[in-house]
């Protein structure tokens, strides 16, 4: 019933709810969408919201936070890439559009600041693994990164909160890429949405540009701190973090083909 409803009138968890059962829901989100985990006949499903609409004091406004349900989509169908959580169907509804995924079996690896050290959260846990795991993981992120290029999306709120990851069958599916941008853009914000773990100078700066080498900082944070262990990456890491866009590497795709020689070193 889920994958084969065009759209209705009613709010998504009544909707939901008529149709399978609703095993979980996501409500504590700072942007204010609400997701749900939902079981059909079809088997289980990731409901992506923007929440009711109205909803004061949040920092995006529900007609914006629409409109990153539907950039989400146009990132989803355009590059349907193995790490990514499988795009199924977008539903209008009451709420707007409900973005429906294939469920993931995982953790969350992001882990707020107060539990960042804590043994116990999947983090913690992610960065124990041995370094040829977590290295199978950054190879997977650098590949989906050079695939959004092709189709010119340049990251955004890019970080280990967007990350699940499978520690039975050692896998990982990246979700929330919501604030993605298609090609270079300016930063109209000041301070962007994100983690300053991952976040580049120009993320911070109104009227900068954001292009693929902002894409590339991330990506060299994300080497940094998943394979902090690895002192063979330092030169790697070095320049696709420097503070000066046009001091890294141009691409994604010179940051991939550095990567790897790296290693062999």
């Amino acid at each position: 019933m889920l994958l084969e409803t065009t759209s209705t009138d009613q709010a998504p968890p009544d909707f939901l709810a008529s149709i399978g059962e609703v095993f979980a829901r996501f409500d504590r989100q700072d942007s204010g969408n609400i997701s749900f985990g939902v079981e059909t006949e079809a088997g289980r499903h990731f409901v992506k919201t923007a929440g009711p609409p109205g909803g004061g004091g949040l920092p995006l406004a529900h007609e914006d936070r629409v409109a990153l349900l539907q950039n989400a989509e146009r990132l989803a169908r355009e590059v349907p890439h193995p790490a990514l959580t499988r795009f199924e169907r977008s539903i209008p509804s009451a709420w707007g559009p409900m973005l429906v995924y294939g469920w993931v079996e995982g953790e969350h690896l992001h882990a707020r600041r107060e539990r960042r050290e804590d043994p116990d959260t999947a983090w913690q846990r992610f960065l124990a693994l041995p370094t040829s795991d977590r290295l199978a993981v950054v190879r997977t992120l650098i590949d989906l990164h050079v695939e959004l290029a092709k189709k010119n999306w340049v990251t955004g709120d890019f970080y280990d909160g967007c990350l699940i990851y499978n520690f039975s069958s050692k896998s990982v599916h990246v979700f929330d890429l919501d604030s993605y941008h298609k090609g270079p853009y300016t930063n109209d914000m000041g301070r962007m949405f994100g983690s300053t773990r991952f976040m580049a100078p120009e993320e911070f700066e109104l009227g900068r540009g954001i292009d693929e080498r902002t894409t590339v900082f991330a990506l060299g944070r994300t080497i940094a701190i998943f394979l902090s262990d690895l002192t063979a990456l330092s030169d790697v890491v070095a320049r696709a973090c420097e503070a000066t866009p046009e001091h890294r590497y141009g691409t994604v795709a010179e940051l991939s083909g550095a990567f790897a020689p790296a290693l062999a070193c």
